[in-house]
């Protein structure tokens, strides 16, 4: 069942005081509908058979959670984003689900609960679940030096800066100081970086050995580009600074040497089929892209469709595709960058995290597992003026006194290279996601917005 999928706003004035009325009365009846579903069927099943419950049951406003449909709706009449869908769950039941706007704009195409995304960075937080299920299996440790398992990465060299009286360019190699291990490359501290957010000097080497961010069509395999990855030098020493990097694909090779299976048949088997996620994968056919919603673009008036061609930057540091997750089967699959899932999805993974692991008597953690993960790891490397901390494979929210947002104390999450946004607040047992396709998003606060949206409609 979905709600709003067709609430969008013309762009004609002189029919825009209709559409508005028009609008509300569907809203109200829209609405009406979903209540009275939720109160007959208990419990109310839809998302996908995630289970519902009326707002006001899950101490929720729902005039305030509307203030969200508000919120996507202006965006997309301001030209921000195409259309997003939301969802808002508490005590392990659903309470909002709406899809706003469109899929693609050119082809008049509604949001839909349904509609894929492509979640990128969200990917992360599969993979990292993924190694933890190996380490409670003993198959690794998080002090294990990465070149147990991959032994190229048994010699890194660091650059640093040239000191006095050196010879050529002002960054020299020396060797690293210690091993990089599981655990630095789950917090971000190994000393790898993305080639898109890479430093000049880094940079260069990146550029030279072709590594792919995991977010446009790529030849070969992940260990293919982790091989290469692992002759170029470090950013810094391991261990001594928080650098977010490819350092999640190279867990997912580690997956791949430890279990002997490929990513996706790894995660499929032991984390999607478990936790009934139909949709979420690597690749698609083309026969599915039409589910997909477009990327766009910020242009002077508004916003663009990307198209599936890659996207190369003028200094060639990215690279990204609106087509790499269908068409041609490929074999390359990203553990940082390449998943592709629905809202509802991607939300019976958040809430079995939020339930210490488990949901509908299926377990894919131990609690004390998802404890340690969303523990800071940073030992004081975190950036304390924004109150940002980082776990193994998430963000650690600090005191709303240093945040500056309405996040509680614990709560953990991260977002995506296109504009989708996950958080988890174990507080108020809260599960939050918002999904547009946007790149970049520097012209849209949609996802804050969101954001104060719904932590004002918690009432109880």
């Amino acid at each position: 069942m979905v709600t709003g999928s067709r609430r969008v706003r013309s762009t004609a004035r002189a029919g825009r005081l209709v559409v508005a009325t028009w609008r509300r009365a569907q809203r109200w009846q829209m609405r009406s509908s979903l209540t009275l579903c939720l109160v007959l069927v208990s419990p109310g099943i839809f998302a996908q058979d995630l289970p519902t419950a009326p707002a006001s049951q899950l101490g929720l406003a729902q005039e305030r959670l509307d203030r969200i449909v508000g919120l996507v709706e202006e965006a997309v009449e301001r030209g921000e984003v195409a259309g997003a869908v939301t969802l808002v769950a508490r005590f392990g039941r659903v309470g909002h689900l709406e899809a706003v706007g469109w899929r693609d704009t050119s082809q008049g195409a509604p949001m839909e609960a349904g509609t894929l995304f492509r979640i990128a960075s969200m990917t992360k937080a599969v993979t990292s679940v993924a190694v933890m299920q190996l380490y409670e299996s003993g198959a690794l440790l998080l002090s294990d030096p990465v070149s147990l398992y991959l032994p190229e990465f048994s010699d890194m060299q660091v650059l640093v800066p040239a000191g006095p009286g050196q010879d050529g360019a002002g960054y020299r190699l020396e060797p690293a100081s210690r091993p990089i291990t599981i655990r630095h490359l789950l917090t971000h501290t190994s000393g790898l970086s993305y080639r898109f957010l890479a430093p000049l000097h880094l940079a260069s080497y990146y550029l030279e050995a072709d590594i792919s961010d995991g977010l446009s069509q790529t030849d070969g395999t992940v260990g293919d580009m982790v091989s290469r990855l692992a002759e170029l030098p470090l950013l810094h020493q391991p261990g001594e600074n928080f650098t977010y990097s490819l350092g999640v694909d190279v867990l997912g090779r580690v997956v791949e040497v430890v279990t002997g299976l490929n990513l996706a048949d790894y995660m499929a088997t032991k984390i999607f089929e478990p936790l009934g996620m139909v949709d979420t994968a690597f690749y698609r056919g083309r026969d599915e892209a039409e589910r997909y919603a477009s990327v766009y673009t910020p242009t002077n008036g508004g916003i663009g469709r990307v198209s599936d061609s890659p996207v190369v930057s003028p200094d060639r540091r990215t690279i990204y595709s609106a087509g790499y997750p269908y068409g041609e089967l490929q074999n390359y699959y990203s553990g940082g960058a390449g998943l592709s899932s629905t809202i509802s999805d991607y939300a019976r993974f958040l809430l079995a995290l939020l339930n210490g692991g488990e949901r509908d008597g299926v377990r894919i953690l131990g609690a004390r597992t998802v404890q340690l993960m969303t523990t800071d790891h940073l030992v004081g490397l975190g950036a304390l003026d924004t109150g940002q901390r980082f776990g193994l494979g998430f963000a650690i929210s600090d005191d709303p006194g240093l945040t500056g947002g309405p996040r509680s104390e614990g709560s953990f999450g991260w977002l995506g290279f296109f504009n989708t946004v996950y958080w988890v607040d174990p507080q108020e047992q809260l599960v939050a996601i918002i999904m547009t396709q946007l790149y970049p998003n520097s012209q849209s606060r949609l996802t804050d917005r969101f954001e104060v949206a719904v932590y004002s409609a918690i009432i109880n």
